[in-house]
């Protein structure tokens, strides 16, 4: 049997602990529900994302799934921070709305952004420290998912 700090914490009802349990197995359900592999993660959020090309024109195609919720007519920002690279990207579209499920209380939010192909294949290849998606008043950061093995 394995037994984790955190988990024993949460147990005599520390709240910090409990809240951190929370959050560790809300992602985990998030990541399992999906035959995907995530991109990247945060502590309430999962990224997926590809690249796709379509007519010429580049894209990289996200869903964020988790606690992001947005409904807008001004669109999204996606910031990738790598070794000695900085891109910042604007969404395809300015209309954006996420979809809300009352059942597994999380929000699904589609959200394209155009590319330059030469960013793309730097992307691809850096190694990247941070990925800030902005939208609205919300901004959440994300990690690169690290599968746990």
């Amino acid at each position: 049997m394995k037994f984790s700090l955190t988990k024993l914490k949460a147990a005599f009802g520390n709240p910090r602990a409990m809240e951190k349990l929370h959050v560790d197995d809300h992602t985990e359900a998030i990541i399992n529900d999906f035959d995907q592999e995530p991109f990247a993660v945060s502590d309430d959020n999962v990224l997926y994302a590809g690249f796709n090309e379509l007519g010429g024109y580049y894209f990289m195609q996200t869903i964020v799934i988790g606690r992001f919720h947005v409904k807008t007519f001004k669109g999204a920002t996606l910031e990738i921070n790598a070794e000695n690279l900085h891109i910042k990207l604007n969404s395809d579209m300015m209309e954006l709305e996420s979809e809300y499920s009352n059942v597994s209380n999380r929000s699904i939010s589609k959200i394209d952004f155009q590319i330059e192909k030469q960013d793309l294949k730097i992307i691809q290849t850096s190694k990247i420290s941070e990925i800030k998606l902005t939208s609205k008043k919300q901004s959440v950061s994300f990690t690169l998912y690290k599968k746990k093995i």
